[in-house]
Formats: C-alpha cells, sequence, structure tokens
C-alpha cells in the first residue's frame, strides 16, 4: 500500500506536463482578487532532490526537465513553468524540483488556502517538514491531513469562497484508483460545480486507464482532456508511455496555451517516432471574462543540469 514514491518519478514527462498546465492554472485564479482554495489528495513530498537516492537512480528527470531547460522557443506557457521550477534553484542548477504543493504555496498569495492529504506515513511528515520549515508556511493558510484524500475532499466542498482547484493525482498502483478518481470527480462537482478540477491519469495499457478516461469524456459541462505520448507503448505491456490531463471548468486561457505548447512539448520529449498528443475538449468552452492576461516573466531559464 505504501511502496509508490514519487521522488522516483521527480521531473519527468509526466511531471513536465501535469505542472506546466498547474502553474497556467494557478496564474488564471491570481488574477482575480477574491481567494481561491487549492486541495490536492495526493500531495506527495512536497519536493524532491533530483541528484539525491530516488530520482538520481531513476534518472527519469533526463527524458523530462531535463530536456526542456536551454531548449529553443519555449512557449510562453511552458516558459512560465520553467520560470516556477527555477524559483526552487536560485543558483541556476536544477537540483531541486518541486512537487504540486509547493508550486501551489508559491504562487498563492497570503489570502488564499491549500489543504494537502497525503496518507504515506513518510512522505506526509517530509511534506509538513518542508512546507513550515522551508516555505515557512502559516498553519492557517497550510493543513495538511494524513488521510485518504479521495474521503478527505467530501468535507472541504465547497470551500467558503467557491473558488478554487482540486487536484486528484493518485498513483494508479491500486486499480481501484481509476474508479475512485472517477466517483471523486463525480461528487465533487455535485458539491463544488464551478470548482475547476484537475486530473492527472497514466497511459498505460491497462484497461482501467482507458474507461476512466471514456467516462471523464461523458460528463456534462465544460471540460478539457490533453495527452502526450512520449514513445510507443513497450512490447510487454508494462511501464508508462504517456500521461495526460483531465480538465473540469478550466481557464479560458488554457486551450490556447495547450494548442501552442503540446507541439513543442512532443518535439522536445519525444523518445521515438511514436511521441505524439491530443487535445480534446467538450466543445462548451467558456468565453474570456472582463480579467486581463497576467503579464509575462521574464527570468532566465536554468542551465541544463550537468
Amino acid at each position: 500500500m505504501f511502496s509508490y514514491r514519487h521522488a522516483f518519478h521527480a521531473g519527468n514527462h509526466a511531471d513536465v506536463l501535469k505542472h506546466t498546465i498547474l502553474v497556467q492554472i494557478l496564474e488564471y485564479l491570481n488574477q482575480k482578487d477574491t481567494p481561491y482554495w487549492v486541495i490536492d489528495t495526493h500531495a506527495g513530498a512536497g519536493l524532491y532532490a533530483l541528484d539525491g537516492e530516488w530520482a538520481g537512480q531513476s534518472g527519469e528527470v533526463s527524458d523530462g526537465l531535463d530536456r526542456l531547460l536551454g531548449a529553443p522557443d519555449a512557449p510562453e506557457m511552458v516558459q512560465h513553468y520553467l520560470e516556477a521550477v527555477q524559483a526552487f534553484n536560485p543558483d541556476g542548477v536544477a537540483n531541486v524540483y518541486p512537487g504540486s504543493p509547493s508550486l501551489a504555496l508559491q504562487a498563492m498569495r497570503l489570502q488564499d488556502r491549500l489543504r494537502l492529504f497525503e496518507l504515506h506515513p513518510t512522505e506526509g511528515q517530509v511534506l509538513e517538514d518542508t512546507l513550515r520549515k522551508r516555505m515557512r508556511a502559516s498553519p492557517r493558510q497550510v493543513a495538511v491531513a494524513r488521510e485518504d484524500g479521495f474521503q478527505g475532499l467530501k468535507r472541504l466542498l465547497p470551500p467558503p469562497s467557491r473558488r478554487g482547484l482540486v487536484l486528484i493525482d493518485p498513483s494508479y498502483e491500486d486499480k481501484q484508483d481509476y474508479r475512485a478518481t472517477l466517483q471523486a470527480v463525480r461528487d465533487g462537482l455535485q458539491r463544488f460545480a464551478t470548482g475547476c478540477f484537475a486530473v492527472w491519469y497514466p497511459l498505460v495499457q491497462r484497461v482501467q486507464a482507458h474507461e476512466m478516461v471514456r467516462s471523464l469524456e461523458r460528463l456534462p459541462g465544460n471540460w478539457l482532456n490533453a495527452s502526450l505520448t512520449v514513445h510507443k507503448p513497450s512490447a510487454d505491456g508494462l511501464g508508462l508511455h504517456g500521461s495526460g490531463m483531465f480538465v473540469v471548468n478550466p481557464p479560458w486561457t488554457l486551450q490556447a496555451g495547450l494548442e501552442a505548447s503540446l507541439p513543442w512539448l512532443k518535439n522536445i520529449l519525444a523518445q521515438d517516432d511514436q511521441a505524439r498528443f491530443s487535445l480534446v475538449h467538450s466543445g462548451q468552452m467558456p468565453t474570456p471574462d472582463a480579467v486581463g492576461h497576467r503579464p509575462s516573466m521574464r527570468q532566465k531559464r536554468s542551465p541544463s543540469r550537468k
């Protein structure tokens, strides 16, 4: 039950897609003064050493984040993701990778709230230490619960401000996670119909994965489904050949950002000639509101790791 450690996969191609989208959503939420909540059902440790025992052994970052660093002509949405990662590496060398909780806390204002769930006992303690000691998060702004995020999510919806993002990204090591994820989205929309729900999912040769995505695409309302395949499926049917993000009630800026970013990411992250991407939406995307775009950040990107 507690075998999965995200540190092994930190900064890989799946993190690149997930966190590029996460940063874009957070930037959009920051465009209005009204407070918002971010709820992460499977938070992980929050911060990962790319040269440490876990990530250093797997080397998955070399086929993920490392390929982006210094690559020419990065789209604006990808640039913002790289700038967010760079903020945790002030020496200019990408040796630390921020997980979703750290990226969220970095982006949030004082009036916003971060609610995290992490059932793994070691990961939960590391997460607490990272946010309290390294990032100096206040108990008022950030709460970490050592419990099942699928169950804990129910009592937090809707958030008091009626604005927020729910991130659902279990490991899917347990096949029941697919069913639990789908049910969490359905239940969540019953409680918080206007909330943004972002579901990360693996591209693997499991029938449950395909069934979950098809079921999500039958949801009513506005949704967007982005996927990125980096290599052909393995002959033995094992392993991750790509990943996707399914976003319900997406920011109106997200589709255009992905249309510009996915072709570039596919070219940079491709490991063979089977790499591809897809971008599907409900056909009911919201129109722009009165809130303008946030100005671009213009920080220098980190150099490649040695």
